[in-house]
């Protein structure tokens, strides 16, 4: 049984790290916050003190951190991944981030040796808790064959996209999509509460038909019980959403729709809501209409 190296324990991170540790592998594990690793050293994973200690002990390495700055530093900075892998080993980077950072991971990767991958997920805290997330990677497809079953342990929904830099840009498709929906989606339920009505019974009835989606059936409810605590950060979405603004100008696109989302949720920001959940866009909307949560 290969043995796991893990970088990153917050939100998503933990929960599919403790997927891996659950299915009897070693797993060699650091995050920037001992603390956050407690509950995985717990059950057995191995406290590593940097990511190049990590690698040089595992034969996979898994890390899904926060910005893109991290990703550099984790996969290419001093004491980072690539300094203590070896030829043969695979290192998977879960974070979402820049396709052009993929690329250039890969090529580092490749010049050790080193088969790399690119491979976001999306589902939130639920999908990471549940293994139910999508996992849509690119980079080296025989490297994907070979760590498909380490995949399987979080998700349902998994895809080789194609080379490096593929994975992110399936997830930039899929974080485009989601951020107009939460507009739709907050507005909808913003609307639902002004007209009287109960929005757990709203999202019951819509939910099942033609304005169904993720965002409406998994966040809507905990919009209607006032939960904004995070199952994937504000701040974070901006930065995809960055992210996605500046890949669609490289290609001369105009996405207005993305472009005014990201408005919203810079609004969220400067309310001082950034650690909070996405689904607290709807306290954004309450404030610009004068109602008090």
């Amino acid at each position: 049984m290969k043995t796991i190296g893990w970088i990153g324990t917050g939100v998503m991170g933990r929960s599919m790290c403790m997927h891996v540790v659950k299915k009897g592998h070693q797993v060699n594990v650091y995050s920037r916050t001992r603390e956050k690793a407690s509950g995985l050293t717990a059950e057995g994973a191995v406290w590593q003190p940097n990511p190049k200690a990590v690698a040089e002990n595992s034969d996979y390495v898994f890390a899904i951190v926060g910005y893109p700055k991290d990703v550099e530093e984790v996969f290419l900075g001093k004491d980072g991944i690539l300094e203590g892998t070896r030829p043969g080993m695979i290192i998977v980077d879960m974070t979402t981030s820049e396709p052009s950072l993929a690329k250039r991971i890969f090529e580092a990767a490749a010049a050790k040796g080193v088969s790399a991958l690119d491979a976001p997920v999306s589902g939130g805290d639920v999908g990471a808790r549940n293994a139910k997330l999508a996992v849509m990677a690119g980079g080296d497809s025989a490297a994907f064959g070979e760590v498909l079953p380490v995949f399987r342990y979080m998700g349902e929904n998994i895809a080789y996209m194609g080379p490096a830099g593929a994975g992110q840009h399936t997830k930039m498709s899929n974080q485009i999509h989601i951020a107009t929906t939460m507009v739709g989606m907050v507005e909808c339920l913003l609307y639902a509460h002004k007209a009287g009505l109960d929005m757990e019974e709203v999202i019951a009835v819509i939910g099942k038909g033609a304005a169904a989606s993720w965002s409406l059936n998994n966040y809507g409810p905990r919009i209607a019980k006032g939960d904004f605590n995070p199952g994937f950060f504000i701040k974070h979405f901006v930065k995809d959403m960055g992210i996605a603004l500046h890949e669609s100008r490289l290609m001369n696109l105009s996405l207005p729709g993305l472009a005014l989302a990201q408005q919203f949720y810079i609004s969220a920001i400067s309310m001082g809501l950034e650690n909070l959940g996405t689904q607290s866009l709807y306290k954004v909307f309450e404030r610009m209409n004068g109602i008090n949560g």
